[in-house]
């Protein structure tokens, strides 16, 4: 077995042909230029799976006159009641009846209008399966929120984890779009009346934050819900509620700060494929004087004496 002959070009031939070599290339119009990438603009957080928006943000505003007058009269009309309820008392009731009330219903579905103060979501809005609907119940007196959970993730090579529905009220404004805030200071139970399916819901509670680090942060406990026909009037002291940052529970637990409530919502993600159902009547907030209770968890104390 003879092995190949390898020819051996002399230096001078061998440098002009690759000369000769490169300025063919450089010729060549089907070769273009390499571009250099340019250095992507960092924009806001997109969630796993959510397409990109191609809109710049002013394009999604509607420059309406007609719109602008409706909502300039709005705002007034807003405006003129903030003031009139003011005068009134303490969130236009009188001082006397603020300081005695004991009870107080903050949510109730009576009619569609009510349902505008909700929204659904589930984990659809990232890719995947699961379908959540609210509507009024047949007799036009209680929310039902309805639909299917499936903890299949989507395949975008990202999300790990998914099967999520979650119903949560929307954040009250007032005047000009200005956030307005519920007051629960004058009591320390959360009441409420629903019908489900036996599954577990997490009810949430967001304030308002006071860092931009504290906007993710969530007071949560658990709502254990009875299958059958029947009722349940469930209250929970503010007390049992512990603190959370997306999703996971914070070692430096705090109570509620009950001055600035945003919204309250109801998650369901308990990993058991199929469908659900929820029934609320009503959701308010009760003065218990037999729960003295002011937290139910340990407080770690910042600077602790020597």
């Amino acid at each position: 077995m003879s092995l190949p002959k390898i020819t051996r070009l002399p230096s001078a031939r061998l440098l002009g042909s690759i000369q000769h070599h490169c300025q063919q290339l450089l010729l060549s119009p089907s070769i273009t230029p390499l571009a250099v990438p340019r250095r992507a603009i960092q924009s806001e957080y997109r969630r796993p799976g959510k397409p990109k928006e191609d809109k710049f943000p002013w394009q999604k505003i509607d420059f309406s006159f007609s719109k602008g007058l409706e909502g300039i009269k709005k705002n007034f009309a807003l405006l003129k009641k903030e003031f009139s309820d003011r005068w009134v008392g303490p969130e236009g009731k009188p001082l006397i009846e603020h300081m005695l009330e004991q009870t107080r219903v903050i949510w109730e579905f009576r009619g569609p209008e009510n349902l505008e103060q909700w929204a659904v979501s589930s984990d659809s809005e990232i890719g995947g399966q699961s379908e959540a609907y609210l509507k009024l119940s047949k007799n036009n007196n209680t929310l039902f929120l309805y639909g299917t959970l499936n903890s299949t993730p989507p395949r975008d090579g990202e999300t790990r984890y998914s099967g999520y529905c979650t119903l949560r009220s929307k954040q009250p404004l007032a005047s000009f779009d200005r956030k307005k805030y519920y007051d629960w200071t004058n009591f320390n139970t959360l009441h409420l009346r629903v019908r489900g399916d036996g599954r577990p819901w997490m009810i949430n509670i967001t304030t308002e934050s006071y860092y931009s680090h504290m906007k993710d942060d969530i007071y949560s406990y658990f709502l254990y819900t009875r299958g059958g026909p029947y009722w349940q009037d469930v209250k929970i002291p503010f007390s049992k509620f512990f603190l959370t940052h997306r999703g996971r529970i914070q070692d430096d637990q705090h109570p509620v700060w009950l001055d600035k409530i945003n919204t309250i919502g109801f998650t369901l993600g308990d990993k058991a494929d199929g469908p659900f159902q929820l029934e609320i009547d009503f959701i308010g907030v009760s003065k218990d004087y037999a729960h003295t209770e002011e937290f139910a968890y340990e407080l770690y104390k910042r600077n602790p004496e020597v």
